[in-house]
């Protein structure tokens, strides 16, 4: 069994709200309507780690990584789209706009990588030439950039099954996001990586690929939700190593998940039956990089704060009510 480096100390947590869906990494809770802005959620996040889709250890104050860096990224990023966030009380808490998800998560790529079926590189490696409706030369090397970057849109993963890869111009053919909607996704998410490769060079950091979500609010425009540029969401190299490692065939230096996912794979394990017994020093090192990433991004010394238990976060709700 994968030993926890950390309790999870909201696998229990159970506030007088209604409406409590769990996550594979956030709890959420329905909040009372507010004049002038409809729907509310109150999210709380975990330190629960998802990877091959899947539920695999916790790693050491992920959640407020992600839930602050989230938060950052989301005010970086309002003169490019509207997104759900409304407030941010607590290290681990986030209130944000009900939204209707669109059926489909936009993966935006910088660089041919991945291990993941729907990866680029995974799929180049084994044959595939026109991928996500793109045409790929011959030749190409695993971790390089490509010409320009790429929208690759997959279903989402509905019960247990994995995302199903399908061209840009299928999410209008097959009725799942109206084209005019679509048009500004995926303008929207261009231009949101393109600010997102900028400040990641700028601290050093090379953005290879990220995935975004993305609703429509109760008029019906397109907004971003979820989460955005995390360790979870994105994949950081460190910049100065890249063209050393490129060069040597070995992987790049990550500051994400793909730590946990290189050590399984190492492992033995793709994805099926019970994950092997990883070291606790591989969850302790995935903390470090996902804190040098908030870090390096935002310019600011990551400070933890307590865990939150049900009385600070009904406190922290009483201001912002």
């Amino acid at each position: 069994m994968t030993p926890m480096p950390a309790p999870d100390p909201f696998m229990d947590l159970d506030l007088d709200l209604p409406d409590r869906r769990d996550g594979k990494v956030r709890v959420s809770y329905a909040l009372p309507d507010e004049p002038g802005i409809g729907g509310r959620r109150l999210f709380v996040t975990t330190d629960r780690l998802s990877a091959f889709d899947r539920v695999i250890a916790g790693v050491p104050y992920k959640g407020q990584v992600l839930n602050q860096l989230a938060a950052w990224w989301f005010a970086e990023t309002a003169d490019i789209i509207p997104n759900h966030v409304l407030s941010v009380p607590d290290p681990n808490v986030l209130i944000a706009r009900v939204a209707t998800p669109l059926p489909v998560e936009v993966v935006v790529r910088g660089y041919i990588t991945g291990v993941t079926s729907t990866s680029l590189w995974r799929q180049y490696a084994e044959g595939a030439r026109t991928i996500y409706g793109y045409r790929f030369r011959e030749g190409l090397q695993k971790n390089t950039a490509l010409t320009y970057a790429m929208v690759t849109p997959t279903t989402k993963a509905q019960d247990g099954a994995h995302d199903e890869p399908i061209e840009t111009r299928e999410v209008t053919e097959r009725g799942l996001v109206d084209p005019v909607a679509w048009m500004r996704t995926v303008e929207a998410a261009l231009r949101l990586f393109q600010r997102g490769q900028e400040v990641a060079q700028q601290a050093g950091l090379i953005l290879a690929d990220t995935k975004y979500e993305f609703g429509l609010d109760e008029s019906g425009a397109v907004i971003l939700i979820d989460e955005m540029h995390t360790p979870d969401s994105s994949r950081y190299w460190v910049a100065s190593s890249y063209d050393e490692r490129l060069a040597a065939g070995e992987e790049p230096e990550s500051l994400d998940k793909e730590v946990v996912r290189r050590a399984l794979l190492d492992a033995g394990y793709t994805g099926h039956g019970d994950p092997p017994a990883l070291p606790t020093d591989v969850w302790q090192q995935t903390s470090a990089r996902y804190i040098q990433a908030f870090e390096q991004i935002t310019g600011t010394e990551f400070v933890p704060g307590a865990y939150p238990v049900a009385s600070r976060i009904t406190e922290a709700l009483r201001h912002v009510s």
